[in-house]
Parts: C-alpha cells; structure tokens; sequence
C-alpha cells in the first residue's frame, strides 16, 4: 500500500501551499495541479485534522502549513492523507484476519516486521523541507 495517490496528492498540495507567500485555495490547487476537486478536499482535511495545514476562512483564506517543513515527517503526511500508518504489505495492517493465522506466524513474518520498521525510520526521519530542498 505504502503510497497511494492520496499520498501523492499530498505532497503535491503541500508543496503548492509552501511555494506560496499567502493561503492557497482548494479549487486554486485542484485546477493547478489536475486533482478531483472532492479527492483533495478530503486530502486537505484530513491534513488539517493532524494539525500540518491550518484552513483559514474569508475572502484571502485557504491553506496554509502549520508547521516548518523541517518539522513534518513523510511518515505524518502519509498517515494523515491516507488515514492510516503507512504500511508496505497489507497484512501488516489486518493481522487478525491473516490467512497465516496471525502477524508472527508465517514464514515470511520476521522479515515482514524487519522490513516495516526500516521503512518507518526511513520515512519519520524524512522531512518535508529535504522533499521540497534537497
């Protein structure tokens, strides 16, 4: 799963919105970039909700970040737009319903796990500001 177009969509929003020196507007960023109006208003909630964009209201409103961009990890972002911890293989996720039996019981499970961690520091040691500068 790890990204999707939400994900994607994310990012570019969220770069859109840095690039910026006033509060950029949902259509604004769904016209710019090509996205389905209602797909990024969602996005752009859910982004909200986790405190990385704040919404402001009024003529000269629209989106802006909340954070420094050196503050916001690849991980926060993903698990915001997708409304669930990025994961690399789905059975990560659903491990009661595993047709292994559970998460640690199938051959493949202590390489699963060692590999979900490596991407997990990878992406929380990501920052938006090494994304949009480096």
């Amino acid at each position: 799963m790890l990204l999707t177009r939400a994900s994607e969509y994310a990012l570019l929003s969220l770069e859109t919105i840095n690039r910026s020196e006033r509060p950029v507007g949902s259509e604004q960023i769904a016209k710019e970039l090509n996205i389905p109006k209602s797909f990024l208003a969602k996005i752009l909630q859910n982004l909200t909700k986790s405190n990385i964009l704040v919404s402001l209201r009024g003529a000269q409103g629209g989106y802006r970040l909340n954070v420094e961009p050196k503050e916001v990890s690849l991980y926060d972002i993903i698990a915001a737009a997708e409304g669930k911890r990025p994961t690399v293989f789905d059975c990560i996720s659903y491990s009661e319903t595993c047709p292994n039996g559970a998460i640690g019981t199938c051959a493949i499970s202590p390489f699963l796990a060692k590999f979900q961690y490596k991407i997990d520091t990878y992406l929380k040691n990501l920052t938006l500001h090494e994304i949009f500068y480096e």
